[in-house]
């Protein structure tokens, strides 16, 4: 059995393959993988409605106030403040909650979601984005959701600007940067498999590096 002490975030431009090489990865370490089964967490720890959670994933706000509601979020749900915060605010916050309990049960793969910021002060957390270049993430995208070309582009676009925003806003840092990320991958030079196998041999060297 290969075995990992590590929680693996990934971070994935659309169409870049990100899903399925956290499956990958997960699934070689024998660990588990959260893309959109965070947000399921979340709506069940918080008794937030799940359909809130999908409305709001990875979309960004531009009311957020930074400074007050991570003071909140250090004085737990119970706060006043909390129960007065937006629902986009609640929703940031309690995926932010259902990550850290997560990764507090033990290694496992997080795709998107801030899951990198939110285990930033975790020793045992590395951090990868994954990219790829247009016109193999349209190929990619027009296939998997019967687009046109144009079409797919479109929502790549789309889908790219949302996370981009999102992760920006709520993080600090900026999306896609390699000084964000212990490790940034291009998924269309190497390969969907071969991009999982390079991740796989750097969790491996991170885990040396911590013993």
């Amino acid at each position: 059995m290969n075995k990992t002490s590590s929680i693996i975030t990934i971070g994935r431009e659309f169409g870049s393959g990100g899903r399925q090489i956290g499956q990958e990865i997960a699934n070689y370490f024998g660990i588990k993988c959260y893309d959109k089964e965070l947000l399921e967490h979340a709506a069940s720890d918080s008794g937030i409605c799940k359909e809130l959670f999908e409305h709001h994933d990875e979309k960004p706000t531009n009311s957020f106030l930074y400074s007050l509601v991570m003071d909140t979020y250090s004085f737990g749900y119970s706060s006043a403040g909390f129960n007065e915060m937006p629902m986009n605010h609640k929703i940031f916050l309690a995926q932010f909650e259902a990550i850290k309990k997560l990764a507090g049960e033990g290694p496992c793969v997080m795709v998107g979601r801030c899951a990198d910021y939110a285990l930033a002060d975790w020793k045992d957390c590395f951090s990868v984005f994954i990219h790829a270049n247009m016109d193999a993430r349209i190929r990619r995208i027009a296939q998997k959701y019967n687009l046109s070309d144009k079409k797919a582009k479109d929502t790549i676009v789309k889908t790219d600007k949302s996370r981009s925003s999102y992760y920006n806003y709520y993080t600090n840092k900026k999306w896609g940067d390699a000084q964000s990320y212990h490790l940034c991958l291009d998924s269309s030079k190497l390969g969907i498999e071969n991009t999982a196998k390079v991740i796989i041999e750097a969790v491996k060297i991170f885990d040396e590096s911590k013993k």
